[in-house]
């Protein structure tokens, strides 16, 4: 087998309610590789955001999996709910059986500055960014069968590179799970599990508008903007054997954005 082959192995993926999303890219690469698919999804999330809901996306998705010959199963699931994390394994198992790859995607994001920022927008932000996903970073560790196949894999945003002013609630969060990954790592090492994160860097997953994509653009010395599918073949190498060695790191895959 490849050392790039993920066949007979399950991975779960947070955040993939949306096609245009990176959780829908990472998916699909992964199941590419061979794995089979376990993704959640939170439609409400969706609905109070600009971009609105993909209402058909998740069963799209699902199909869309399928075809490349694994299982695939989709769940709609609220990470802010602290027992989430239990039903969400609990799911998988019963379904697919022991996961040995974990995607942390789903993120809550609500712009904030110093004249905004309250404690209800941080609470927000701290049950899904932080409680959520290092809830279900422990709960995916404890039932790990052990071995070398095991993975998490966190989202994060470049947060610690430079000022992001205007996202206050967001970047603190973001920051916290920058130094979960570290600890994590050297944590769960002797089970068998690496654990990482990774910037995308500015992702066009459907949020930005014209304005935003011709602003900043010209920071981008390829001449183009992310696209999810760049990140989520990283994602994709680092759930392999060929990435074994690669734990406690946060990996910035921006194309060379310049910021500043």
């Amino acid at each position: 087998m490849s050392l790039y082959s993920l066949l007979g192995r399950i991975a779960i993926v947070t955040g993939a309610s949306r096609r245009a999303g990176i959780g829908a890219a990472t998916c699909q690469a992964l199941a590419e590789a061979g794995a089979d698919i376990f993704f959640t999804y939170l439609n409400a999330y969706d609905a109070e955001m600009p971009w609105g809901v993909d209402s058909d996306g998740p069963e799209a998705l699902k199909t869309a999996i399928e075809k490349l010959g694994v299982r695939c199963r989709g769940f709609e699931v609220n990470q802010a709910e602290p027992e989430s994390a239990a039903i969400i394994i609990d799911r998988v198992e019963e379904e697919l059986g022991k996961a040995a790859i974990l995607v942390n995607n789903a993120t809550y994001s609500v712009d904030a500055d110093y004249q905004t920022l309250n404690a209800q927008l941080l609470d927000a932000h701290y049950a899904i960014n932080m409680r959520g996903r290092m809830l279900l970073s422990v709960e995916f560790a404890r039932r790990y069968k052990g071995g070398p196949e095991g993975r998490i894999i966190n989202l994060t945003s470049g947060q610690a590179l430079g000022p992001m002013p205007g996202e206050l609630p967001y970047i603190a969060t973001k920051g916290a799970v920058e130094a979960f990954t570290t600890s994590l790592a050297a944590g769960v090492a002797e089970k068998g599990i690496t654990v990482n994160a990774v910037n995308p860097g500015p992702t066009d997953t459907g949020w930005m508008t014209e304005e935003i994509k011709q602003a900043i653009l010209p920071r981008f010395p390829q001449g183009r903007i992310g696209q999810p599918g760049d990140v989520a073949r990283l994602i994709a190498f680092l759930a392999s054997d060929a990435a074994q060695w690669i734990t406690g790191q946060v990996i910035h895959s921006e194309g060379g954005f310049r910021r500043g």
